[in-house]
């Protein structure tokens, strides 16, 4: 056991601090131990985002698509947007918008990552009965 948690289950039996507050702490203490931070030092559940395409009966394709990204790589690209100069990132941001996309670059944080995620669930998009788009995580 490092000195680091035997200090925090020390203050939880001393009752300075609540059960709620060790396991917070423990959490980022195991985070920082294993070298790689999730947001809000809770562990994501997955490891890849998927997005699935499969051709539908009036589809001009017979192709399917199906990707997967890590997620240490979205999280590494939210970590990055950050870096980014303020003019740049309203640059972006237009850039994104001429292709239908409102998104603002300065206000995405990685902690943001697993409630959108834990939102997510299994998104299903029928295009016009021609394909079916998929996107979940696993």
């Amino acid at each position: 056991m490092t000195e680091e948690r035997k200090t925090i289950l020390e203050m939880l039996s001393e009752k300075k601090i609540t059960v709620e507050e060790a396991e917070r702490l423990l959490g980022a203490l195991q985070t920082s131990e294993t070298g790689s931070p999730e947001p809000g030092g809770v562990k994501l559940p997955w490891k890849y985002l998927r997005v699935v395409v499969e051709p539908g009966p009036n589809s001009e394709s017979r192709e399917k698509v199906n990707i997967r990204v890590p997620m240490k790589l979205i999280r590494a690209g939210l970590k990055f947007a950050a870096l980014l100069p303020k003019n740049a990132q309203g640059e972006v941001n237009r850039a994104l918008q001429e292709k239908g996309i409102d998104l603002d670059l300065s206000r995405i944080k990685p902690e943001d990552l697993q409630d959108i995620l834990s939102n997510l669930d299994d998104l299903t998009v029928d295009v016009d009965g021609r394909d079916k788009v998929r996107v979940f995580c696993e």
